[in-house]
């Protein structure tokens, strides 16, 4: 049994890995701010006296005695983390220098949550930990790609200089159950569109890739990871690669929608392609996604039922 400090945790995966972790027997300290995150996430858990939540915003100092930690905390979506760029920076700058000291004051483990986004827009197709990325320092998605890439340097440095126990987790796209309605990213927008029978929104031609990867199976990676010896990135994602557009029209046929599929201008340093590479994952942790796309599409479409259904 560890206690275990969860930042973000009312979010979507944080409120997953709260609820595994707790499952097996840890406390658990879930901090979020509620920014993204939503008490209903975690509401349920809520009187487990293994479980604590704290309304608390990373870019502020938190003390607490802690076996581990998991850095989950930032909006991730680029609807909400382009809605205040320099929080978002703050966020995973300030936020993760909190963390890090905390680690190194409580000598624990200290696990961020970093993403397939300090890739950029890459020119090494599928991603590999060694590729440095293809990034813009200066577009309207640097708040959160180099905040991360900046986060990630941090971490490395307090490894080096402090000797705090670091892992990094580079997630790719995630989906499933406690997404939130407003999330603004590929799998909610289209499912929500589809089951309303309305035109879904494909950006640039659709011929841009993703992979998508349920959530619990990056729980299970990242847990995965944390109790590994592993410091350096790990990439974490399903390597199933889609166009956005097959994408698109794989949900409209799950949902049998009458959905149209129309097209709108990319926005600006969207991926054309990301997909990544796990061979790390499967050597250092025995980790890959066991859940299909299409099984973990229909159990996201059945949650989306109930709350859009709950919300009439």
């Amino acid at each position: 049994m560890k206690r275990i400090l969860i930042t973000g945790g009312a979010g979507f995966i944080g409120s997953h890995l709260c609820e595994r972790l707790l499952n097996e027997g840890n406390d658990i300290i879930c901090l979020d701010n509620f920014f993204t995150g939503s008490k209903d996430n975690i509401r349920h858990l809520i009187g487990n006296n293994k479980f604590e939540l704290v309304r608390h915003d990373v870019i502020y100092e938190y003390s607490a005695e802690v076996d581990q930690i998991y850095n989950l905390a930032c909006p991730a979506s680029p609807v909400h983390y382009q809605y205040n760029p320099i929080k978002t920076v703050k966020t995973s700058v300030m936020g993760v220098i909190n963390m890090l000291g905390l680690a190194k004051y409580c000598n624990a483990k200290i696990l961020q949550a970093s993403t397939s986004e300090i890739y950029g827009d890459p020119l090494v197709h599928p991603q590999v930990e060694a590729y440095w990325g293809n990034v813009n320092t200066i577009g309207i998605r640097s708040c959160y790609d180099e905040g991360k890439r900046c986060a990630e340097t941090l971490m490395m440095d307090y490894h080096r200089q402090n000797n705090v126990d670091i892992r990094i987790a580079r997630i790719f796209n995630t989906y499933g159950p406690k997404m939130a309605l407003n999330d603004g990213r590929v799998v909610s927008n289209f499912i929500i569109q589809s089951l309303q029978n309305q035109p879904i929104t494909v950006y640039g031609t659709g011929n841009q890739t993703r992979a998508f990867c349920y959530v619990t199976d990056m729980v299970d990676a990242l847990i995965r990871l944390m109790n590994s010896d592993y410091i350096n990135p790990v990439n974490l994602g399903n390597p199933a690669e889609y166009s956005i557009l097959d994408f698109a029209k794989l949900i409209i046929e799950l949902t049998n929608s009458k959905s149209e599929i129309i097209f709108k201008e990319l926005p600006s340093d969207d991926p054309i392609q990301r997909n990544p590479d796990i061979t790390l994952a499967k050597g250092k942790l025995g980790w890959e996604p066991k859940t299909p796309v299409k099984e973990g599409l229909l159990k996201t479409i059945k949650y989306f039922d109930k709350v859009l259904f709950e919300n009439k």
